[in-house]
Parts: structure tokens; C-alpha cells; sequence
């Protein structure tokens, strides 16, 4: 019996080779290149989607007739929405495939772009953005499980640097392009900015992109339970964290609300999806080593990526007085430095272990960001410009292994569900490390303010000095009350020393939890640069 499996086994084993080979110089048509990168650039569009309204919530606010309290639900609908719909794209891409999938978010996308820009009222708004957000989230996953399935292993790595750059470079272009467009156009070009382009984009995944068939038997067996535990848990969650600084937290009897609806449907989803035979999110995936250590690095990217472009803006605009143009030039250097490390991450991902690689990034992203720490409010481009380069160079240094060892080993047929997974990990770890920041923040600067203002007294030299000073300026003015405008001016510059320490002590922050990501990297196992 020994003798026949051994026999039987010969022949599967002269197989394999040739069959790798096979794979390995598998060409790709000009078809296949186009619908590839047309994908690129619809993932380009949702993720610049969930920042480009960050710098023009003002012009919205007006246009709406909104509070601005109102107008925040602008974000958070999208936000919601968007991670709602991620984990689920991977069944979703098994059942009508990624060609229908794309085709049909996609238009979707678009179509409620327009809506939003014909929007009447905040109601209106908030419903076409939270289905522009359903839509274009289910994009975002899709991208990552075809650099697995349709490039050879030759591609994959240049293929993942392509897409983490589009990743990574679109929330920073969001603000940016956002205030442009508003200054120079309306805010409704936000939206309309994205109809010639999605409209390009679903021809073109319609007529060139075949990867995979759709599975019409699973629509015979959705685990509607599972569906509805995976939306009230992902939804409330996000909405706890979104709006759970403005509400103070747990003194909001609706943030407690939505917290126990969480938990309670958190605990149902885990249960529903590990044991029911046909679950809509395969939670098995996790029992790959390395596909649940990549999330877990995933996770900590998405906290230093999107906590640090809200902390940027915060800093510049606030401590340095900037305006939208001057701090997308700022802002830029970080993207300037991605591009460079595309050139530079590629090639050195085939000449070191895939750990070293993503060692190092996450060494230099964390050292970047304790040096934004130690900045002052007479601090210039030039001393901006270095911790940005350090983290721009960064991120391709870490998005490339983590992805290649999340997703790289795992089969084929797992690959789109679990791309949905990672990509989750990323935005939950962006939301979370916002709404710690955000809390941190209001902390911070309470106690900084309440250090400081003791130095400031009537019983200090030095205060009563620049009072004096500040007063003969007033005086020189011609403001009749010199001396409450003096000490008006004594009490900003104390809140604004209080705002660059909290924000200092912030980017320390970052710089620790990136560190103690490196206490990770025992348990991630070796993957060769074929696997």
C-alpha cells in the first residue's frame, strides 16, 4: 500500500515543476494590463473619496444649511459604510466575480458621485455619500486579490508597490485636491470630478478584465445571520469611534448604546462565522500564522498612516497658520519620498529576507515620527521636510513585505476573502488611532495648558515683562483697553504652547508604537522570495 502511494505520488511530483514554470512566465495581454490598471485607478478614486471633503467641510456646511455638528455625519456616512462593506467584497467577488463586482461598485460609485453634487439638502447628503462609500469600498480589496491571482510571482511585488502607493498617496492628495477644487471651481466639483473618470474606468474593467467566473451557486446559500451580525457590529463600531470624542464618550447614553450593540453583535459574528458550513466571511483565514501577523501589521500601518494625516494638517494649520496650498506643499514630500522607495523597495525585496525589510521600515517610520515630536511653533519647511522624507520612504519599505506576507502564501481560492480582511485591519487600525488621538489630544492639552498657565502669573518676572511689552504694542495701536488685549494675547500664545506639546508628545507616541511593532517580528515566519 506504501509502494502505490508512492507510485501514485511520482507523477504528481514530475508535475509540479513544469506547472510552476508555467506560472512563472505567464505573460500578460495588453487587455489584461489595461483593465489591471484601470482597477488601480478606481481604488484611486474611493480612497481619495474619504478625505478630498476633509478640507471644504466649511463650503459643504454652508451649501447644506448645516451645523456644523450636521455636517460631520458628511464623513462618518462614508466611513461607516465603507467598512461595512470590505470584509463582505471577497463572497461578494467569489458570487458575481471581479469583473461583475468592480464593473457594478464602480458605476455605483459614480452614480452617487452625481448625487452627492445635486445633493438638496444634509439628509440627502448623507444617504448618497454612505452608498458612495458601500460602493467604493467594495473596490478596494478587489485590487489586492488580483495581484495574487492574475500576475505571475515575477510581478507581484511591483504590482503591490504600484497599488500601496495608490493606497498611501490618495488620503494625502484627498485634502489637498479637495481645497483646490472648492477654491477654484464649487464643492460640488468634489463629486462631480468623478463621473468622466468612473465612467472610463467601468468600460474599461467591462471589456478587458477577465480574471476569474462567477459562482452563481453561492447566491443560493447566503448566511443572511452572518451578513447582518458582520454590518451591526462593523457599523456601530465605527460609529462609536467616529463620533465618540464630540460625544465625550461614555457619557453619551448613545455612544453606550452602540458600544453594547458592538460587542453583542461582535461576539455573534465570531460565533456565526466560524461555525456555520457556508460563513460569509471565512474567519479560518487567520489561522495562517502570517496572514494573521500581517493584519496585526496592517493594523498598526493603517494607526501611523491615517493618525498622522490628520496630526499633519492639525499642525500646520493651527501652530503655523497655513493655508490648504501651503500645507499640501508640506504634505507632499511624504508622497515624493514614497515614489522614490517604488524604485528602491522592488529590487531590495528580492535580495533580503522579506523580515529585515519590513524591520527596517517600520524602524524608520517610527524614528520619522519622533523626530515630528521635537519641533517648535518657529520650526520651518526644512525641519518638516526630513521626518516626512524618513516616513514616505517608509511606507514601501513596510506596505510591501506586510502584504506580501499576509497575502503571498495563502491559496488562491482564499485570497479574496482574505484580502477583505486585511484591508479591514488597516481602516479599523486608521479609526481607532484616530479616535484615541482625538481623545488624547483634548486631554493633552488640557494639562499643558494647566502647566503653563502656572508659569504665567502675576508673580512672574518674565510674564509681567512681556505683558509690558505687548501692552506698549497694543497702546501703539490705538486700542483704547491695551491691557485685556495684552493679556488676550499672552493666553493664545500659552494655548498654542499647549497645542504643540500635545501634538510633540502625539507624534512620540506614534514613533513608540511603531517600536514595540518590532516585538512582532519573532513569530513571522520566513517567505521566500518565490513562494
Amino acid at each position: 500500500m506504501g509502494a502505490a502511494k508512492s507510485a501514485a505520488s511520482e507523477p504528481q511530483d514530475r508535475t509540479e515543476p513544469p506547472l510552476e514554470e508555467a506560472l512563472a512566465e505567464r505573460e500578460l495581454t495588453p487587455q489584461q494590463w489595461i483593465g489591471f490598471f484601470a482597477m488601480v485607478f478606481g481604488i484611486f478614486m474611493a480612497i481619495l473619496d474619504i478625505q478630498i471633503v476633509a478640507s471644504s467641510l466649511e463650503q459643504i456646511q454652508a451649501g447644506l444649511s448645516a451645523t456644523r455638528d450636521e455636517i460631520t455625519r458628511v464623513q462618518t456616512a462614508y466611513l461607516v459604510a465603507e467598512v461595512v462593506i470590505i470584509p463582505l467584497s471577497g463572497w461578494l467577488a467569489q458570487a458575481f466575480s471581479t469583473r461583475y463586482l468592480f464593473v457594478l461598485s464602480c458605476g455605483g460609485f459614480t452614480l452617487m458621485s452625481l448625487g452627492c453634487a445635486v445633493a438638496w439638502n444634509l439628509p440627502a447628503m448623507v444617504v448618497f455619500r454612505a452608498f458612495q462609500g458601500l460602493f467604493g469600498g467594495a473596490m478596494i480589496p478587489s485590487v489586492f486579490a488580483v495581484i495574487y491571482t492574475l500576475f505571475p510571482p515575477r510581478l507581484q511585488p511591483a504590482m503591490t508597490i504600484v497599488v500601496g502607493m495608490v493606497v498611501t498617496v490618495a488620503p494625502t492628495a484627498g485634502p489637498v485636491l479637495g481645497g483646490f477644487l472648492t477654491e477654484a471651481v464649487s464643492w460640488k466639483a468634489l463629486f462631480l470630478i468623478n463621473l468622466l473618470p468612473g465612467t472610463a474606468v467601468c468600460l474599461a474593467i467591462w471589456l478587458f478584465l477577465r480574471v476569474d467566473e462567477p459562482d452563481w451557486k453561492l447566491l443560493e446559500r447566503i448566511d443572511f445571520p452572518g451578513i447582518l451580525c458582520i454590518v451591526l457590529f462593523l457599523g456601530s463600531l465605527q460609529f462609536v469611534l467616529e463620533e465618540g470624542v464630540k460625544e465625550e464618550w461614555f457619557e453619551s447614553r448613545e455612544i453606550v448604546c452602540f458600544t453594547l450593540l458592538a460587542a453583542i453583535a461582535g461576539i455573534a459574528m465570531l460565533w456565526r462565522e466560524l461555525t456555520t458550513e457556508h460563513p460569509i466571511v471565512d474567519l479560518r483565514a487567520f489561522r495562517n500564522r502570517n496572514f494573521a501577523v500581517g493584519c496585526m501589521f496592517s493594523f498598526i500601518l493603517g494607526i501611523g498612516l491615517f493618525t498622522l494625516l490628520y496630526l499633519m494638517p492639525v499642525y500646520l494649520a493651527s501652530v503655523k497658520g497655513l493655508n490648504s496650498l501651503q500645507i499640501g506643499q508640506y504634505l507632499m514630500v511624504t508622497g515624493l519620498f514614497q515614489f522614490v522607495s517604488a524604485f528602491v523597495a522592488g529590487p531590495l525585496a528580492k535580495l533580503i529576507d522579506s523580515r529585515l525589510m519590513l524591520a527596517f521600515g517600520l524602524l524608520l517610520f517610527g524614528v520619522g515620527s519622533w523626530m515630528n515630536g521635537n519641533l517648535t511653533h518657529e520650526a520651518g519647511y526644512w525641519e518638516f521636510f526630513w521626518p516626512q522624507a524618513m516616513r514616505g520612504f517608509a511606507l514601501m519599505m513596510c506596505f510591501l513585505p506586510i502584504n506580501s506576507l499576509a497575502l503571498g502564501t495563502l491559496p488562491p481560492e482564499e485570497v479574496k476573502n482574505a484580502s477583505g480582511l486585511y484591508n479591514l485591519m488597516r481602516n479599523l487600525g486608521g479609526a481607532i488611532g484616530l479616535a484615541v488621538a482625538n481623545t488624547l489630544m483634548i486631554q493633552l492639552e488640557k494639562g499643558y495648558y494647566a502647566q503653563l498657565s502656572e508659569a504665567v502669573t502675576a508673580g512672574s518676572a518674565q510674564a509681567q515683562t512681556l505683558l509690558g511689552i505687548l501692552q506698549a504694542r497694543m497702546l501703539g495701536a490705538g486700542m483704547a483697553d491695551s491691557e485685556m488685549a495684552a493679556l488676550k494675547q499672552i493666553h493664545l500664545l500659552v494655548m498654542r504652547e499647549a497645542e504643540v506639546l500635545t501634538l510633540n508628545t502625539l507624534f512620540h507616541i506614534l514613533g513608540v508604537v511603531f517600536f514595540c511593532a518590532l516585538l512582532m517580528m519573532p513569530w513571522v515566519r520566513k517567505v521566500a522570495a518565490s513562494a
